[in-house]
Formats: C-alpha cells, structure tokens, sequence
C-alpha cells in the first residue's frame, strides 16, 4: 500500500515532485522511491506489506524502458506470476508490483483484466513517450490528475497535486452541487475545477498530450438463468466465494487484522478469516458508552470474537468529533459529509497500534441487500398503487403519531421520506430517499447567486446505473446505483482516506468484483428472503454466527451525530453555521440555515445529516479556499 504521483511534460523536476510525495508520506511511511526521465517523474511513498526486502518502487523494466508505481495489492499474483513464469518472464523480487510490470510486458493494456485486487498505477513507456494508468474495478484506491499547460499531473490524493504550480483552487460548482445532495461528490469530478478523478474500472492513456480513456470493467447484467431458489448448494456457493475472497486478502508478509462492528458483514468475514486459517486472528471494536447505547454493538462484537478465539480489542468513541472534523477535512481534500467517516478514523487509529492491515465488511449491504430502503422500494411499489388521496391522508396521520428520534433508528424519518418518496416515479423515488437535500429543499436553501451556480444533474450517474437493472425488479436497479455510486464514491473514499491518515491498510472481501458478479446473478426476492434484509446470507451462515447477531436489527457503523450536535458539538454548530459566517459567505440563505438549526437543537426534527452537510462544507472552504482559493459567487 503506497501513495503515488507523477508529472508528464513541463518541464517536471525533482523538488516538485519530492514536495507531492512529502504531502502522500502517511499513506506510506516505510519508504520512499523516485524515477526522473526526460520528460516525466513518477515516484511513490510505500506502506510495505509484501516482500518488505525487494518491493521497493518506482520499478523499472529490464531493459529501462518501462516504469511503473502502483499503490495496492494484487491478491491473485501468486497465480499470475506462475502463468507469467511458464511463458518465459523471469522476476527478480517477490512482490505483487512486479507481477503488474510482467503482465504489462506480455499482454499490454489487457493486463489489467486479470488483475484481482485493489489498485491505482501508473506505467510510463519512456520509447513511445506514453502514460498508462489504471484502477481497480470498483474503485477501492483512488487517482486524482489535472492537465494543463503542457503538463499532467496525478496522485493518489488531491493535496499532492496542490505542490505542482498547475492546479488551481477554484470550486467546481457541479462537484459541489453533488455534494450538496448526496453528502460526497461524483466518480468523475473533484470539488476543484480541472481536477478529476480516474474512475472505477477504467484505463486512461496519455499520448501526445491527449488522454484517452477506456471502460474495461462494468457491474454484469443479470443472467438469463438467474438464481431463484434457496438450496444448500446457493449457500455453499455463496460461501465458497466469500471465504476465497478473504483467503486472497490475507496475503501479507505484517500482522493483520479485522474491523469487527459486530453486524453480520464483519462477522462473516471473521468467520471466514477463521476458517482459512489457525494462527492469530485479532479483531478491533468501538462503542459509543451507556449514553449512547442505541449505537452501540460491542455486545454482538464481543459474542462473535468469543465463538472464533480472536485476540479482541475495544475502545470507546467519546464524542470528539470538534476535534477530529478539520483532521477528516484535511484527509480528504474535499468536503465531506458521511459522519460515519469519525468511527473509521477511531477505529483505524485504535487498530494500527496493533497491525499494519485490517479486513472490513464494506460492501456487504450493498451486494446482499443490507439496507431498510431496499425493503422500502419493494413496499412502495405496492404502496404506489392506492388512491394519492389515501396515500397523503395515511402519510399525515402515520408522521402526526410518531414522536421524532434522536436515536439510531428514528422511524418518524423514514415515514417522512417514504411519504414523500411515494409521490414520485422510479428511480426518482429511490434516489429522493438517499438524498441529503433534494431539489426543493436546495432550491429552499441556496441563495439565487449560488442556485445560478448549481448546474449538472445530480442524478445522472445514479440514473445510468439504473437502466442496468435486471431480474424484472426494481431492487436490482437499487443495487446497481449503490454499487456504482455509493459504495466508490462514499464507502470506500472513506475507508481509504481514514484508514491511510492512520497508516493502515483497509481490505473489503465483499468489494471483490467476483463476489459482486456472484451477488447480481442472485434474484432480489430471493437475497430479502422472508422479507429480511440480507435474508439470504443470514440463511448461508445460520449454522455459523451467533443467532443473536443473526437476529438483531441493522445498525450501521454510525456515530450518535443527532445527539452529540445538541450536546458537545452544540459549539462547533454555532461556530461553522452562525447567522454572521452564513451571511457572509453568500451561499446559503440565513433564515433556512437557523431553522434548521433551531428544529434540531430544539428536538423536533433531526436534521443531523443535512446540519453535517453544511458544517462540513464551512470546514473544507476555511481549509482550503480561505487562502489563495476562488469560492466567490461574484
């Protein structure tokens, strides 16, 4: 695990380049390597994990005419590396990263279809003056490039390419607008003007100063024979392709260890991790204290280390986050909204005490139906069937009953989203649930200078997922746009970003695009099965997991936002969000920023999430564009 970057064209020189790998060194503290060519300079900052003694990068072909810096892991590179061997390819180390170099010699572009792993790399061929660079299928490393004025520039993180004199700190107005409604911003864009990110699952190709990109990988349409019936021999399937993927993501030459929140993802991957092997296995929990136990599953965590022997470690999260919010900011680069990224960093930074590598159940909810909104969209296909008169009166007097919660599960919230969601069409309906604000409540929010700004579609990619959807169920379509939305450009930026502020390598078994290819040939009914969520993967391990980690309800790694903001965040809120600072930064309209504040410190509406928003976003333009950067409306 490393952090890369590297410079084509203009000129590029050392001191710019050791400057970018100073601001990735937390992403690989062990080590550092450069190459300085005629016309390009790559290096990288290395997390050794594989062959420790002869890893090291940059690595330069035979001949010294090709170089490659990659950061991540290649899990099958035992097999290719044997494949390579039996047609004449000789290696001089033992790492994963010369497997990728091999296979670039012998099959070109393509060789990034074999590869089954995380990664970002980049491959400069110093005859034919070209840059390759490609990434990981579901986009679990990132790639962030800017192009300008006779240069290309690209790193693992943002902040690297601010050392190189190019890239500029204007605000993408798109990118923002995105952030806006979803809490994080889009697969192709940054929240910078000109930089952008190499998607999931593609390559790019820089020739000439033109760069070219290719999709090679995209999630699978479902099978004409799909899988409809529950029997032993699905179970068994299902759990041979997720004990192959942790076997894969073991290989390490350092201690590792696994994320255990105590639900049924990370649980089966302890699990699996226990079944591939019988030496140590340690594993890392957070709770939240008795305040906040609503929130908290170290009871599940600690009945699942005690079925498997693992060497189990606690810590209890106290509500720090006025802290740790300018240190999230500064991880990303970008604003940020998933407060769930606080209980990653805790975790991370309990964790990395003890090993260099941890697994992680991400991506469980979204490739075995994990999430309460799957369900709804089945229900609300029904529901949109009864008179609208009906619908509207039930939907009054269901959110007039409930009483709102500040705890984990405020059913008064998903009523409201429901009931509002049900007036619309699909997807529309699906994406309206998973919105921070939706196009009203932006247009309620912004003020006209920033809503002339506010272009682009929200939307758009989450509607191209969409169209994918197959099995004749509209759950498939909501599996497709999580897995092509939320899961890279939510989950995984933030796993990433958290784990690697800390030095620690995150690896998520159920991101394995075999596991994901497996998942979507499965019929949605049959993944909720008895109208549970993740009925199907329960009923796999049911001989396996505690039954009182089976049966508990859904959690999700999240913090208790809601609470702490009318508690100890209660200054951070009125410092980012003030009438003086909202005012004077002309993006949001005063009076709708108070109410909002006002209906959640007041306990009548949890407005957490979208309160988050806005403090985040007030965060990342001190940080970044208060100094030097171009945020002005006018």
């Amino acid at each position: 695990m490393c952090g890369i970057a590297g410079i084509v064209g203009g000129a590029p020189g050392r001191p710019t380049l050791e400057a970018m790998l100073a601001a990735l060194d937390h992403r690989g503290p062990d080590d550092r390597g450069t190459y300085l060519g005629d016309d390009a300079a790559l290096g990288m900052t290395r997390l050794a994990i594989i062959d420790l003694v002869t890893g090291r990068q940059p690595m330069t072909s035979d001949d010294g005419n090709t170089t490659l810096v990659c950061n991540g892991e290649i899990y099958n590179f035992r097999a290719l590396r044997a494949e390579l061997e039996a047609r004449g390819h000789r290696f001089r180390t033992r790492s994963d990263t010369e497997v990728i170099l091999r296979a670039w010699e012998a099959d070109g572009e393509a060789c990034v279809e074999r590869l089954r792993g995380m990664f970002a790399f980049a491959i400069w061929d110093a005859r034919r003056r070209t840059l390759f660079l490609a990434r990981d299928r579901v986009g679990k490393k990132p790639l962030y490039y800017w192009q300008g004025g006779g240069a290309f520039v690209f790193a693992s993180e943002i902040k690297a390419l601010f050392c190189h004199p190019g890239p500029g700190r204007a605000v993408d107005w798109t990118a923002l607008h995105h952030y806006l409604a979803y809490g994080y911003t889009p697969a192709r864009r940054s929240a910078f003007a000109g930089i952008v990110k190499l998607p999931p699952g593609h390559t790019a190709t820089l020739t000439g100063g033109t760069l070219n990109l290719r999709r090679y990988w995209d999630l699978p349409p479902a099978p004409a024979e799909a899988a409809r019936a529950d029997t032993p021999e699905l179970h068994e399937r299902l759990r041979h392709e997720i004990r192959e993927a942790v076997r894969l993501r073991l290989e390490s030459d350092v201690p590792l260890g696994v994320f255990l929140s105590g639900g049924v993802d990370s649980s089966i991957v302890t699990a699996s991790m226990r079944e591939v092997t019988s030496g140590r296995v340690a594993t890392f929990s957070i709770g939240f204290g008795a305040a906040a136990s609503s929130w908290d599953e170290l009871r599940f965590a600690r009945q699942v280390a005690a079925r498997f022997g693992t060497e189990h470690h606690e810590e209890i999260l106290e509500p720090k986050a006025a802290e740790l919010a300018p240190v999230i900011v500064r991880a990303f680069d970008e604003p940020f909204a998933d407060s769930s990224a606080i209980a990653t960093f805790a975790v991370a930074a309990a964790t990395v005490r003890h090993v260099k590598v941890a697994l992680s159940g991400i991506g469980g909810d979204e490739t075995f139906a994990g999430y309460p909104r799957y369900l709804g969209l089945a229900v609300s296909e029904q529901w949109a069937r009864v008179p609208r008169a009906l619908r509207r009166a039930a939907g009054a007097v269901a959110i007039a009953a409930l009483p709102e919660s500040f705890t984990s599960r405020n059913l008064r919230d998903w009523v409201v989203r429901f009931a509002a969601g049900a007036e619309r069409p699909l997807p529309e309906r699906y994406f309206a649930w998973t919105r921070f604000f939706d196009t009203p409540a932006l247009a309620g929010l912004a003020t006209p200078a920033l809503l002339a700004r506010l272009d682009g579609d929200p939307d758009a990619e989450g509607r191209t997922a969409w169209r994918g959807r197959g099995h004749g169920a509209a759950m498939d379509g909501a599996f497709r746009v999580d897995l092509a939305t939320y899961l890279p450009d939510d989950l995984l930026v933030m796993a990433d970003r958290m784990t690697m502020a800390n030095s620690l390598e995150l690896r998520a078994p159920f991101c394995d695009h075999r596991v994901i290819e497996t998942s979507l040939a499965i019929a949605p009914a049959l993944k909720t099965r008895g109208f549970r969520l993740k009925g199907l993967l329960k009923a796999a391990y049911a001989d396996v997991l505690p039954r009182s980690v089976l049966a508990h309800r859904k959690q999700g790694f999240m913090i208790p936002l809601a609470r702490w903001l009318r508690g100890d965040l209660r200054p951070l809120v009125d410092d980012l969000l003030s009438p003086e600072r909202v005012r004077a930064r002309g993006l949001f309209r005063v009076e709708r920023v108070q109410a909002l504040k006002q209906e959640h410190l007041a306990g009548r509406r949890s407005h957490a999430d979208r309160l988050w928003t806005l403090m985040m976003a007030e965060l990342w333009l001190r940080e970044y564009l208060d100094r030097g950067g171009d945020w002005r409306l006018a």
